[in-house]
């Protein structure tokens, strides 16, 4: 396919609002690519050149772009810099500036070849380098491709879909609607490459994709996640016999260990690959008794005095990547195992909770980088108390409470993991904090206005819509007011996300960002709310934490509100 073919596509799907007509115009496309470049289309439509484990990314900041523009336009950079102030989108710049007389002629592979290479650049000159073959490349396309390149380099796109829509546009093509969706859903929990998914099944079909598709070393699986349920009673009434576990207050890291050829990988719950954060692993073969395994795991920090466990603020100090050695010595670490994957090389997904539970005892052979969780089986709703009781006196966050029989199923469905516990907020009232999504923030007053914003707008998810829920301003020190500043600053955009729904204009922010940024949320109460898009308001809001190593779809949804408003009154 001619790349001036796909910014056509692109063209036509930031113009449309619908999901549905969005979904179908996928479809169309997926149709007309053939299996050489269609996982290079579903990852360029996607603004990436890879998931994000495979860590390919530009790193390529606006000013990088201005230079690029300048010298594949010869143009003065000043000239450069007026236009884009006039514009606001240097898409829109390099569309302006691009030659009408370019014919349309150059693939969709060589565009993505000539993207890899410049996102691989790295070492000293790599800026310079970066800046020549990106005006390089600049010059050789037509207006509308040269401006969805430049948006792809950016990482500024912004069509309003994810992985999800590419799942339901596949079965759209394959079956001209959304029935065999669930089926894409399996195939893509194991393996999180929706790109990779859809070159499989253009070339081998449907059914042998699902046979072949497998939980493997080096591919991170989608985390089972739990859900919320306000009394032990329920949760037996619910999920019968249950194991229950400590719940740690720290970073969800799944292990991926592999003695031949040697693969020692760590993920974060947002497909991040993280090994460099942990340095100690590389002697993990000394800890395990097996030729490959996949670990489910909490990371924590041991506290400075070594006595006792650090919080997940302190944990998360290792993702300063240059002070790793430093902060290996100061923060050492140990995985709490909780559950088994795959162990050599053969998937275990598809056990229940206990036989998994058997298959980790007899894999982790000593413990001390890893450490094997404590769990007690019960049916008896007074254990669940017990246990819960305990782990607050060791000064843990509470207690997971699992369906004893469960399968391993990515995902927060079914009543198969439960989380309770206590309020990290002691003035908070609900029974859970809020993980939302940051959709806009506004310029602070006084001692505020240094930092450059006073206070955000979040919302939650409601299917492919994010509906605003509340505006924060308190809960932040002034080292978060900065980081914050600087992470919104890079996700800044003109106009307001499709996927943003907003019903009062006075909730308006000063900036739209990204929806890129969670955050936990505590508060007092829910309300119900006709000023906010998603029909409820939280009382008294305060920031718990930066959630960076949370996924978008792992934001609080609708659905996870009105249970928790219906928990709240039941009190």
């Amino acid at each position: 396919m001619k790349f001036s073919k796909l910014a056509i596509y692109l063209e036509n799907l930031e113009k449309t609002a619908s999901r549905i007509k969005i979904t179908k115009i996928l479809a169309e496309l997926f149709k007309n690519s053939d299996k050489e470049e269609i996982d290079k289309i579903v990852n360029l439509i996607l603004g990436r050149l890879a998931p994000s484990y495979e860590n390919i990314v530009f790193n390529f900041a606006d000013r990088l772009m201005l230079h690029s523009i300048s010298k594949a336009y010869n143009l003065d950079i000043r000239k450069v810099r007026t236009l884009y102030k006039q514009k606001g989108d240097l898409g829109d710049v390099v569309e302006t500036l691009a030659s009408k007389d370019i014919k349309g002629t150059i693939n969709v592979a060589r565009v993505y070849k000539e993207l890899v290479i410049i996102a691989k650049e790295q070492g000293e000159g790599s800026q310079e380098r970066k800046i020549e073959e990106t005006a390089d490349l600049l010059k050789k396309l037509d207006p509308k491709s040269a401006k969805y390149t430049a948006r792809i380099i950016l990482g500024k796109l912004r069509l309003g879909f994810s992985d999800k829509t590419v799942l339901d546009a596949l079965s759209w093509m394959l079956k001209n609607d959304k029935s065999i969706k669930k089926d894409l859903e399996k195939l893509y929990y194991i393996t999180p490459d929706v790109a990779h998914l859809a070159k499989s099944i253009k070339t081998q079909g449907l059914q042998k994709t699902l046979i072949n598709t497998t939980a493997r070393v080096g591919i991170p699986i989608l985390p089972m996640l739990a859900q919320r349920l306000k009394s032990p009673e329920e949760m037996i009434e619910k999920m019968g016999r249950v194991a229950v576990e400590p719940k740690f207050d720290g970073l969800r890291i799944q292990i991926h260990f592999q003695n031949n050829p040697r693969i020692v990988k760590a993920f974060t719950r947002n497909l991040n690959e993280v090994s460099w954060m942990f340095p100690e692993l590389e002697k993990i073969k000394d800890f395990v008794s097996t030729k490959s395994a996949v670990l489910d795991t909490e990371a924590i920090g041991v506290s400075e005095d070594r006595k006792k466990l650090a919080n997940f603020q302190t944990t998360m100090t290792r993702r300063r990547k240059h002070e790793i050695n430093k902060f290996m010595n100061k923060v050492p670490i140990r995985f709490y195992v909780f559950d088994i994957l795959v162990k050599n090389d053969k998937s275990l997904l598809d056990l229940p909770y206990i036989k998994r539970r058997e298959a980790l005892n007899a894999v982790v052979s000593k413990q001390g980088l890893l450490v094997i969780d404590d769990f007690v089986l019960t049916s008896n709703p007074n254990d669940i108390r017990k246990e819960m009781k305990k782990s607050l006196n060791l000064g843990l966050e509470g207690i997971i409470v699992k369906k004893a029989d469960s399968f391993y199923i990515p995902g927060r469905t079914g009543w198969r993991w439960v989380k309770m516990k206590e309020k990290e907020d002691s003035r908070a009232k609900l029974a859970d904090t809020v993980d939302c999504v940051i959709m806009g923030y506004s310029l602070g007053k006084g001692k505020r206005a240094s930092f450059g914003i006073g206070q955000f707008l979040v919302g939650i998810q409601d299917k492919d819509q994010i509906k605003t829920i509340t505006k924060v301003g308190t809960g932040i020190t002034d080292e978060k007011f900065y980081y914050l500043k600087k992470l919104l600053k890079s996700l800044k955009t003109k106009n307001k996300p499709k996927s943003y729904l907003l019903n009062d204009k006075n909730l308006m922010p000063d900036y739209w960002v990204e929806p890129k940024i969670l955050v936990e949320i505590a508060a007092d109460e829910i309300t119900v709310s006709p000023t906010h898009s998603s029909g409820f308001a939280l009382r008294f809001p305060r920031m718990v934490k930066i959630r960076d190593d949370k996924p978008l779809e792992e934001a609080t949804t609708i659905k996870e509100i009105k249970e928790l408003y219906k928990m709240q009154n039941k009190r």
